[in-house]
């Protein structure tokens, strides 16, 4: 039974493909778009109802056999051979279908159908794309654009592109040895993952964190009776959703934690989804089990209410209960970890070129893009040639969990590397290759694939304003540019903004990038009207005037539920500042002296502003935030000030804090209320 397009036919009669569609509807005959296809049988009675009078039925059946033949004819292969005298007819045919693979760029697709790059352009504005020369449209705008030259756009089917380089080859068996498994932490916010670990490698992460929350991916090695297990921390609030994600695609065993207090909460359920979708064995540690009046039969319940039956209750899955706090249950928890890893039959081949996954990846200004790694397969060794997404560079150093720098890396091994030319994306893969060129090579080639963006400037918005402008229907589109301390923050707000999107206005994240806001950001929110989200970054002084000049609205925060709060409250039209934060200057540390007895006293010199005894502040270090704080004392020569003004120098000791380091900036600052009328 042959076949033909719905275009062909609207070209045969003389009428427009969308008219066509529309009489086919009226027809009770539903198509998709243009390009759908039509039996040859139901075209001829579509023909009989769309012509009233039998000669234009005749003459447009015609036509349309004509078409379907012609069809026919340009897929068989040896037609040129059995027909040389139709052989004119068959290059017209060959002409109008033409292959794409995807995307193209404007220029080619212009050059493809043999038209001026303008009056393409002017095609793709009437259809509503705005693209440069040099920009690619995809498959269905071009199909759109062709099918209004009576050209037929295919998609040639995509190929596995192999990268030149990488080694493919399967392990063979006997090359396989045994390697440590990789756990998972994963449960809700605040029900005790990290303080479980702490328990476990006798550390103490959460004093670290800001808020009390994990909100970076943390990996760490502990040894168990003379064998190693990998854990992975990933934080538990519902923004880092992608984050534990990326965890479960890397574990070998999930562990989910539930407080036995409170029970199964909704980023329990959505950790327990990664976890299932990963195809990983799950082990329930059933946390603070030491609080008294606690029912873990209702924990069993609900756990078995989304589809988790525990082994007490006749299921498979085992489920320890334990306390961080105390340390009970926690040898239990290491031996269940161990036996499920024996049985799963966990191996690697250490003796072949490493590959794995990134876990998380940052700037450090002085020692450039660093990356943590899981290494999966094989051994990484310092000088080894790696690509990770489209960062590549030779290893120059390895530093484990532990803070020691050491030479190579086996499987199921977590280290930071150094030596990429730029900070891969969280959730990377990466590959150890044999030469410095082949890295380059392939890191270019993806780096030239992810090229893209278009921007349009209009009206600037701001968060206070924003409701007002949603109201008036001057925005459609919120732009946000988010800054980040690491990569893996930046992925987490930049899907917990788009989430926000409503009816009325849509959230859009134009860009998101690890390291301090810098003027090309302000630039690029000026020009495509977009508001700046920092997390755990401070501007400098030049930026943030420069942010002021452009009139561009830049906000930073340390927790990222304000950022989302703030956001959602201005798109509700509930944002309602009562405080504002004003910072009163710019401090730099010149040199640092220690005082027996009062710690680490910062010799200063204001650079602008000016510092206030009584002021809040916070020590930014390359741009990063690294403490938050109050004044202990502030002095000129001996003496005690109320404040410092700019171009003097002074002493400067901060409440708790001695990690004071030369080039350290303090940016001193008070919360003002805003009077509202």
């Amino acid at each position: 039974m042959s076949k033909v397009r719905v275009y062909q036919i609207a070209k045969d009669l003389g009428v427009s493909s969308k008219e066509l569609i529309n009489k086919l509807a009226e027809f009770g005959v539903q198509v998709a778009n243009h390009m759908s296809t039509l039996e040859d049988e139901e075209v001829d009675i579509i023909m009989e109802m769309y012509n009233g009078d039998n000669n234009n039925s005749k003459n447009s059946n015609s036509k349309i056999e004509n078409s379907v033949k012609e069809q026919e004819k340009s897929t068989e292969g040896n037609y040129q051979k059995e027909n040389m005298e139709k052989q004119p007819v068959q290059n017209t045919i060959e002409q109008k279908t033409i292959k794409i693979e995807g995307a193209i760029t404007v220029k080619d697709f212009a050059d493809l159908l043999g038209k001026s790059v303008s009056e393409i352009m002017t095609k793709l504005i009437a259809l509503g794309v705005f693209a440069t020369i040099n920009q690619e449209i995809d498959f269905d705008a071009a199909s759109m654009v062709a099918s209004d030259y009576g050209i037929e756009i295919e998609k040639e089917e995509e190929k596995e592109e192999v990268e030149v380089g990488l080694e493919q080859a399967e392990d063979r068996p006997e090359d396989l040895k045994e390697r440590p498994p990789v756990i998972t932490v994963m449960g809700h916010v605040d029900h005790g993952k990290t303080s479980l670990l702490d328990a476990i490698r006798k550390t103490h992460v959460t004093a670290k964190e800001a808020g009390g929350i994990t909100q970076h991916i943390g990996a760490s090695e502990v040894e168990v009776r003379g064998k190693k297990i990998v854990f992975l921390d990933t934080p538990g609030h519902e923004a880092f959703t992608s984050m534990r994600a990326r965890g479960a695609s890397v574990t070998d065993i999930a562990i989910l934690v539930v407080a036995a207090d409170d029970g199964v909460m909704p980023q329990t359920i959505e950790a327990l989804s990664h976890a299932k979708a990963a195809n990983v064995p799950i082990i329930v540690a059933m946390n603070k089990i030491d609080k008294p009046g606690i029912n873990p039969d209702r924990v069993r319940q609900e756990l078995a209410d989304h589809g988790l039956l525990v082994e007490e209750w006749g299921g498979e899955t085992i489920n320890v209960p334990v306390s961080a706090h105390t340390g009970e249950g926690l040898d239990s928890l290491l031996e269940m970890i161990l036996l499920v890893a024996e049985m799963q039959e966990l191996k690697a081949n250490p003796n072949r070129l490493a590959s794995g996954t990134v876990i998380e990846a940052k700037l450090d200004k002085g020692r450039g893009p660093v990356a943590t790694i899981l290494v999966q397969n094989g051994t990484l060794k310092v000088g080894d040639p790696i690509v990770a997404g489209s960062a590549y560079g030779r290893v120059r150093a390895m530093v484990s969990d532990k803070g020691k720098n050491i030479k190579k890396a086996g499987p199921s091994t977590a280290v930071e590397i150094l030596g990429l030319s730029d900070a891969p994306e969280a959730g990377d893969l990466f590959n150890a290759v044999k030469e410095d060129k082949i890295a380059r090579q392939i890191g270019e080639k993806r780096k030239a694939k992810f090229r893209e963006e278009n921007l349009h400037a209009t009206a600037k918005v701001t968060l206070e304003d924003l409701f007002k402008q949603i109201q008036e229907g001057s925005v459609k589109d919120l732009n946000i540019i988010v800054k980040a301390d690491v990569q893996g923050s930046v992925e987490a707000v930049r899907q917990s903004m788009v989430k926000l999107s409503n009816e009325e206005v849509k959230v859009k994240v134009i860009h998101g990038g690890v390291g301090t806001i810098t003027e090309s950001d302000i630039l690029l929110a000026s020009a495509s009207n977009a508001i700046i989200i920092g997390f755990n970054v401070r501007p400098s002084s030049a930026v943030s005037s420069l942010a002021e000049r452009e009139n561009v609205d830049l906000r930073t925060y340390r927790i990222i539920y304000e950022a989302i709060a703030d956001v959602e409250a201005a798109m509700k039209g509930m944002l309602e500042p009562e405080y504002k934060e004003v910072v009163l200057g710019k401090v730099e540390i010149r040199a640092t002296f220690k005082v027996p007895g009062i710690g680490t006293i910062g010799g200063a010199y204001v650079m602008e502003g000016k510092v206030s005894r009584n002021a809040k502040v916070r020590l930014i270090r390359d741009g990063i935030v690294i403490h938050e704080g109050s004044i202990s004392s502030l002095k000129r020569f001996k003496d005690d000030a109320k404040e410092v003004n700019t171009g003097y120098e002074c002493g400067i000791g901060l409440e708790n804090y001695n990690d004071i380091k030369e080039g350290d900036i303090v940016e001193p600052y008070i919360i003002e209320e805003v009077k509202r009328g």
